[in-house]
Order: C-alpha cells, then structure tokens, then sequence
C-alpha cells in the first residue's frame, strides 16, 4: 500500500507534491471546524431553553445566567446569557444586548468553513495544470525519443497527467463533501439562534409586564421570589 502511495506521488510530479499542500490545509481546517460546530459550539437547544424558559418564568435569572455558564463555549449560551443579564431592563436594551452577542458568535461560527470550497477549486485547477504540464512534457519527450523509447516515455507522461487530475478531483470531492456538512452545521446553530433568542427576548419583556401567565410563573412546588 505504502510502496504504492509512493509511486504514485513519484509518477505524479512537482504539482501533484503542490496539491498536498492544499489537502493538508483543508484537513486541518476540516478538523478544526468539526471539533467546533459539532462539540464546542453545538448544544441541545430544545433541552437547554426549556429550562431557561422555565427558570424565567419561575423569576430565577440568576440561575437562568448560571445554566448559560455552564456551558461556556456553545453559542446559543452566549446570546441567552447576553439578554438574560438585562433582563430587569427595557425591551430596547434586551433585544440590542442579544443583537450583539449574536454578531460576536456567528462570525465565529461561520468562520473558515468557506475556505474548503475554495481549496476544491484550487485543488482542481493545480490539478489541471499538472495534468496539462505532463502532457505538454510528454509530447516534447516522444518528439525527440529514439524510437524504442517513445511507448514508455508516453506512458510516463500520460500517468503523470492522469495522476494530477485524479488528486486535483481527490480534494475537491473531499472539501466539497465536508462544506456541505459544516454548512449544515453551521446553518443549524445560527437558526437556533435566531429562533430562541427572539422567543426569549418576547418571554423576558412580557415578565417585565407582569404578563406571563400566573400558573406558569410559579409552577407548583416553587414559590415566586418577592
């Protein structure tokens, strides 16, 4: 296998060794983005504002902010936390506190994902370009070739540019498919976002209103603080 891997980088030329350079970044940036969106920013978010939605109601704040630094690194915390900390202000202020924590945390989120569909690009045109160079080289070496050479000679060439463009397309279908992935994750995360932050933004103005419901508000077994 090993010994294989090796002749065909061997066969493949300078570009094809250009080509690992790209696939080393968009693994790298994979994995980076994967450890990211799946563990570090990812959080149940149904379980998670179900019981901020029920703390607020219990008029807990302080242990609503307390549940959001538990989980530090997520990025849905972080907005709750943002708009739960001017919980007791007006609607102005609590909607511009989680307007801005949600411009602080989506760029994170969004972050370097893009590049992998860069990298398949230039994946397939360095690709190209080596499989254009080895034919190119190919060509010239049979035109000067003694006779009993030229069948080898293009076979070397033919493989070198086979080779390129079959790694060039290698990345491009690799950074391709985990775009597609990370998007989806990131597409998720920010929805997330978006939904529960405006149904706790309306919840911690109608408790500024006395609104809530009077059953909800103090569930059985839990008193109403003062």
């Amino acid at each position: 296998m090993l010994a294989e891997l090796a002749r065909f980088y061997k066969e493949g030329g300078p570009l094809i060794l250009v080509n690992s350079v790209t696939w080393i970044i968009a693994i790298a940036i994979t994995i980076d983005r994967v450890i990211a969106l799946m563990f570090r920013f990812n959080i149940n978010a149904n379980a998670f504002m179900a019981q901020v939605q029920k703390l607020v109601m219990a008029n807990n704040i302080d242990r609503a902010i307390k549940l959001c630094n538990a989980a530090p690194a997520a990025a849905l915390p972080k907005v709750v936390k943002a708009g739960l900390t001017r919980a007791n202000k007006g609607a102005v202020e609590i909607q511009n506190a989680m307007e801005e924590a949600t411009l602080e945390v989506v760029p994170e989120i969004q972050k370097r994902t893009a590049s992998l569909w860069t990298i398949a690009n230039l994946a397939t045109l360095i690709g190209l370009v080596g499989t254009i160079m080895g034919l190119i080289a190919c060509f010239r070496a049979v035109g000067m070739a003694a006779p009993d050479q030229k069948a080898r000679i293009l076979a070397e060439g033919i493989s070198e540019a086979m080779n390129n463009t079959a790694y060039g397309l290698a990345i491009a279908i690799f950074c391709m498919i985990f775009h597609l992935i990370l998007t989806n994750f990131t597409k998720k995360i920010i929805e997330e976002i978006d939904q529960y932050s405006v149904k706790l933004e309306n919840l911690l103005i109608a408790r500024n209103r006395g609104a809530l419901p009077a059953q909800q508000a103090a569930p059985s077994g839990e008193q109403r603080p003062a």
